[in-house]
């Protein structure tokens, strides 16, 4: 279960802040966020060596169709739903679908595209769709057509479950302190109150489901994480941290 953290706040300077800790097997290999894509100009994110797709990405520069000039960016993370771990014999890999979603021009376009695929292609997923304008979160439940869920102004919390689902014990815990942390002041390259949250390993009552960094259990756990800042204008903000947070720094991918 991976978690994915979003606080849109329509005009501000920045209006899309973002952070995502990476649940999965320790002997699945991975790439670090970078330009892995060479017919996708302007797209980086990590790589999974198993299938080639991606967690999380993120393009800049000019919208693939049309020519026109990206405000801020345009990110796209994919999550697993309950019970669909890993992949599945006639499945196709839940990995291409950012990189779909990063072939449109905004995150609008992109969740109305990825709307009409056939869900029952993948295994079920939540696909996470963000610019500096919207945000979406697209449920694929496995059979029919994606869901469209836009998701508003304030804090939003996806897991397995639906957005801020408090059915999720980890939404439950950690939703309230999400709205209560100070936000991070990216131009300032204050991340600490989220980075603190995504390294909080503690087990509550339902065990490690509530907490958000897993640590390592029948060799599964949380691998990576990542902080993101769109800003409404210039050049998008990129923090990876390649371990569990908490046990390796973030850094600042090159822009």
């Amino acid at each position: 279960m991976c978690t994915v953290a979003l606080l849109r706040r329509p005009g501000h300077a920045w209006p899309l802040l973002l952070a995502a800790n990476r649940d999965e097997r320790l002997d699945r290999p991975w790439d670090p966020p970078a330009a892995h894509w060479p017919d996708r100009p302007g797209v980086v994110g990590g790589r999974d060596r198993s299938a080639g797709g991606t967690w999380m990405a993120l393009r800049r520069g000019l919208a693939p169709r049309g020519g026109m000039a990206l405000r801020g960016g345009l990110v796209a993370c994919v999550l697993n739903r309950p019970g669909s771990l890993g992949p599945a014999p006639g499945k196709r890999s839940r990995g291409e679908l950012p990189l779909m979603a990063l072939d449109h021009a905004s995150a609008e376009a992109a969740a109305r595209a990825l709307s009409r695929l056939d869900a029952a292609a993948w295994r079920p997923f939540n696909l996470v769709i963000a610019d500096a304008e919207a945000a979406f979160c697209l449920r694929g439940l496995g059979t029919g057509r994606p869901e469209a869920l836009p998701l508003g102004p304030g804090v939003t919390l996806v897991t397995a479950h639906d957005p801020n689902d408090v059915a999720s014990p980890r939404i439950r815990r950690h939703l309230p302190r999400f709205r209560a942390a100070p936000p991070p002041d990216p131009a300032a390259g204050d991340w600490a109150s989220w980075e603190a949250l995504l390294a909080d390993a503690e087990a509550g009552a339902a065990g490690i489901a509530e907490a958000l960094r897993v640590p390592p259990t029948d060799g599964f756990g949380t691998v990576c994480s990542s902080l993101l800042g769109l800003p409404a204008a210039g050049v998008p903000v990129w923090r990876f941290c390649p371990a569990a947070p908490g046990s390796a720094p973030f850094a600042a991918l090159p822009p």
